[in-house]
């Protein structure tokens, strides 16, 4: 990909070793700092009591720690593409800043490809997946020249017509469903035996047909399998890449050459909600993959990965205020402008979902004192509506903040519009000495779009027509 020459030479500089302690000491440094400078600069308060913060050198960083996992573990000149999964963090600011980290975009709807062109990421560092492509959506990616992953035989069956109305100078690949089992939450696991994903491998006569499906077409290139999740282990994931890998030796021996040239293994790397480490690391992954499948990695095949969680989320914060203290049955809880709306899963799924909580007093600072089992509640009209349950922190008073962390990816970018709350803004921070710059990635939603976008922006009232 091209990159801004300034953004490349910071990035190069990031790619310092750095120890993993140290690492998760600075972020957390960085992060306590930015909340103050929010605080401060009134990003959060009483006009605004919910925000979400970017740590950009951080989400510098991490792109520049996955190019560097993988370059370690495949020869000098392998094609690598390293796709943000954009479901994860929708924001073109961020994509964007991803564009200039050498990062490409993996989309999965038109609102997604319209968020990476918006970015400036160029069809060629695109890849579309998705279960359930229209024929529309189809036709648009093969004439843009973006890679195009068909998901089951009937979505094949379009692409082959549409391959033969129309040249394309798009990859072309096959989504396949390794069948390997599912992890630790059943809603993620992409790879069990009943999958709504790609093409089912153990399934009785699946495999011939994905061979002959390869041998019918030779413009049929590429295979694709995402076995990761949250709450899938390292060594199922390596399984699911190796099944794919296997796969792609059978296909190109049967046809005799090296048809297919590149393997899609996705993303799906865990992350660590219970720290500020990072565990696993993506080049413990890719040294994993290279001692499991050394044959991917030994330069005869393309690479394109789709990370997303594992890239954001130890970078984002969600901040907010207390606006009130009380107490029911005993127990405190602290009243905030966080809740469903912007950690929907925690919310319905806490168990699956935990956050860690963070207690800073009413100027920004790490609140002090004896730990207090509290609810931290967030605004909406269900007594659910819980960022944590019980949760051991010092005694939070009103005007207080907690700031739920490890936020950057699969929350505030994802709003919930229960109770027709706002959407809160989206702040990207960085770190001048003691002084902490914010620029908005997204500006918190006024009353007039929630007004707009629920069908008020007509004087006309079109239902009392009908």
């Amino acid at each position: 990909m091209a990159h801004d020459e300034d953004d490349d030479q910071q990035t190069q500089d990031l790619r310092t070793d750095t120890a993993p302690g140290t690492a998760a000491a600075d972020r957390a440094a960085r992060r306590d700092q930015a909340v103050r400078a929010a605080v401060e600069q009134g990003v959060v308060g009483p006009g605004a009591p919910v925000a979400g913060l970017l740590d950009i050198a951080g989400i510098r960083a991490s792109a520049a720690a996955l190019r560097a996992a993988f370059e370690a573990v495949t020869p000098p000149g392998t094609p690598v593409l390293h796709a943000f999964a954009v479901k994860a963090t929708p924001l073109v600011p961020v994509l964007r800043l991803l564009r200039a980290a050498g990062i490409g975009a993996e989309v999965a709807s038109p609102g997604e490809l319209a968020l990476a062109r918006a970015a400036g990421i160029a069809p060629a560092d695109t890849v579309l997946d998705s279960p359930a492509k229209t024929p529309a959506e189809l036709r648009q990616a093969l004439a843009l020249g973006i890679a195009v992953n068909a998901d089951n035989p009937g979505e094949l069956a379009r692409v082959d017509a549409l391959v033969q109305s129309a040249p394309t100078a798009s990859p072309v690949g096959l989504r396949v469903n390794p069948q390997i089992g599912g992890g630790a939450i059943g809603a993620l696991s992409t790879a069990t035996a009943t999958s709504k994903f790609g093409v089912p491998l153990l399934d009785e006569g699946a495999r011939e047909w994905v061979v002959r499906a390869f041998l019918d077409r030779p413009w049929l290139t590429r295979l694709h399998a995402h076995s990761g999740s949250q709450g899938m282990p390292l060594e199922m994931m390596a399984r699911g890449v190796e099944a794919t890998y296997e796969l792609a030796e059978e296909i190109n021996g049967r046809a005799g050459r090296r048809q297919v040239d590149t393997i899609d293994i996705g993303g799906g790397l865990p992350v660590n909600f219970g720290s500020d480490e990072e565990s696993p690391t993506h080049a413990q992954y890719a040294r994993r993959l290279k001692a499991r499948v050394p044959g991917l990695l030994d330069g005869r095949y393309g690479l394109v990965t789709e990370f997303g969680r594992s890239l954001l989320a130890k970078h984002g914060t969600l901040l907010a205020r207390v606006e009130y203290a009380k107490e029911a049955g005993g127990r405190p809880i602290a009243v905030t402008h966080a809740g469903v709306q912007v950690a929907t899963r925690t919310v319905y799924a806490p168990l699956s979902w935990p956050l860690r909580i963070a207690a800073y007093d009413a100027q920004g600072r790490p609140r002090s004192g004896p730990a207090v089992g509290q609810d931290i509640a967030g605004p909406a009209c269900f007594a659910g509506d819980l960022l944590a349950e019980n949760r051991p922190l010092p005694l939070l008073e009103p005007g207080d903040h907690v700031a739920a962390l490890d936020t950057g990816a699969y929350y505030f970018a994802q709003h919930y519009s229960y109770n027709s709350l706002a959407r809160p803004g989206i702040y990207g921070f960085s770190l001048h000495g003691d002084d902490v710059r914010f620029a908005a990635a997204r500006e918190p939603q006024t009353l007039d779009e929630i007004v707009a976008e629920s069908g008020g922006g007509s004087e006309r009232d079109a239902l009392r027509y009908l």
